[in-house]
């Protein structure tokens, strides 16, 4: 009789048992929340369909595997070696940062939060967890990070290229003075036309250093993009030679754009070189425009069909002095240049590439206004009437660099006038005041 009764009651706790593990698994199907369950190794028991469509495995293919198989192998060596032992001896674990791999191939940031089942004697029954996509708040994060590095790069860079085109102008314009007086030597002129074409390369660093820098100085007008790019078809062909052909796409009628027609030829230059040098075997490069933003933009694109760049080389590209030629082939500031022009224009600039399936790179640019269109143009110029050169004025020059100041009145003197330098605007007035004064006596 005993017997029976244990038998019955043994009977009734495993169909208690059943009807309670059919529904944790029910739970676990239905939570809208990606969950999990795992055995003592680390092995998968039951998922949501949640957790399922998250990392896009079907139940089958989740069921009886280790968790760490869908992570990423440093995630997983990381969960093996320290956490998983932690979870076991401590019995919870906390928003601990993995990364999965889905099964389309994408990486997921996930945080884990686990917490160990024990019966009541304290015997493991399994680990119940579940995973927080983090992936949208990392790539924000660190989108913020790279905007704020920039950013600091930028304000220093400008810093720099402002003070180093002074530096520059001193040195152009003592060179140009120096030409003035050079003896009729033949070696001697060659040393200082050398001289003369490295300062000027100098000089156009700078200003992509301040392009960069968003400190350029820019004079937006209505622009017509397809017209711009019709216009500088042969240079542009020049500069990429025979092996590369170029083709243009714009619809017929494309509304202008605001922006400076000079930096925007400088910046389609840019990105034209770039292409060629990805195609060194040949390819085509297309220049194509159209009207994007509910009408609020005009995206203008470059697209080749070089060997495109990986992610890593992608996340880079627009990264101040970051270059993939050899040394002496590329500053490294071109598509930096070609960003800054974008942004200070009120537009922006995107890079898309893959490896193997070439590059395209897009300005966007703000519509010009119709406010900006009505304006009347400016009146043509008068002709200047004919003056006879006036010599021997006396001219009061300030600056607060010593070198540009002496360098602007060496100029001034070799053109024949007397050159009086200030250091700063209160010398200066006290010059004038006393200049006045004398007159005055």
């Amino acid at each position: 009789m005993f017997d029976r009764r244990f038998a019955l009651l043994a009977e009734r706790e495993a169909a208690a048992l059943r009807v309670s593990e059919e529904r944790f698994r029910s739970l676990y199907r239905r939570t809208p929340l990606p969950l999990h369950s795992l055995d003592g190794d680390g092995r998968i028991e039951h998922v949501s369909d949640a957790w399922l469509d998250l990392l896009g495995y079907r139940r089958e293919e989740a069921k009886g595997r280790p968790l760490t198989e869908f992570m990423t192998e440093a995630s997983a060596g990381r969960r093996t070696k320290v956490d998983w032992p932690r979870l076991l001896a401590l019995g919870e674990l906390r928003d601990a940062e993995y990364r999965f791999v889905s099964k389309a191939g994408e990486v997921l940031d996930a945080a884990v939060s686990e917490q160990v089942e024990r019966d009541p004697s304290g015997q493991f029954i399994r680990v119940v967890g579940g995973l927080l996509d983090v992936t949208a708040r990392r790539r924000a994060e660190a989108a913020l990070r790279q905007s704020q590095k920039i950013e600091a790069i930028g304000q220093l860079t400008g810093g720099v290229a402002h003070d180093f085109n002074n530096l520059l102008s001193v040195v152009l314009g003592n060179l140009e003075l120096l030409r003035k007086r050079l003896r009729d030597d033949d070696k001697s002129k060659a040393l200082l036309e050398n001289a003369v074409e490295g300062a000027e390369r100098g000089a156009a660093l700078t200003q992509r250093m301040l392009a960069f820098a968003r400190r350029q100085d820019l004079d937006p007008q209505a622009v017509d993009v397809s017209a711009l790019v019709r216009g500088m078809a042969d240079l542009l062909q020049r500069s990429i030679g025979p092996m590369v052909r170029i083709e243009t796409h714009f619809p017929l009628r494309l509304p202008p754009a605001l922006v400076d027609a000079n930096q925007l030829e400088l910046a389609l230059l840019n990105l034209v070189v770039n292409a060629r040098d990805a195609m060194p075997d040949g390819g085509t490069i297309t220049i194509a425009g159209r009207e994007e933003g509910s009408g609020r933009f005009i995206r203008l694109s470059v697209t080749d069909t070089g060997e495109g760049m990986d992610e890593t080389t992608l996340a880079r590209a627009t990264e101040p002095f970051f270059t993939t030629k050899g040394t002496g082939k590329g500053t490294g500031l071109g598509l930096s240049m070609v960003h800054g022009l974008a942004e200070q224009s009120g537009g922006g600039f995107a890079l898309r590439s893959r490896k193997g399936e070439g590059t395209t790179a897009e300005i966007w640019l703000p519509l010009a206004t119709a406010q900006v269109l009505d304006e009347p143009a400016a009146p043509a110029a008068e002709p200047a009437p004919q003056v006879a050169p006036v010599r021997g004025l006396t001219v009061l020059v300030v600056d607060d660099d010593p070198l540009v100041l002496a360098n602007t009145a060496a100029m001034l003197e070799d053109l024949g006038h007397t050159a009086l330098q200030a250091a700063s605007g209160a010398e200066a007035l006290g010059m004038l005041r006393g200049a006045h004064a004398v007159e005055s006596c």
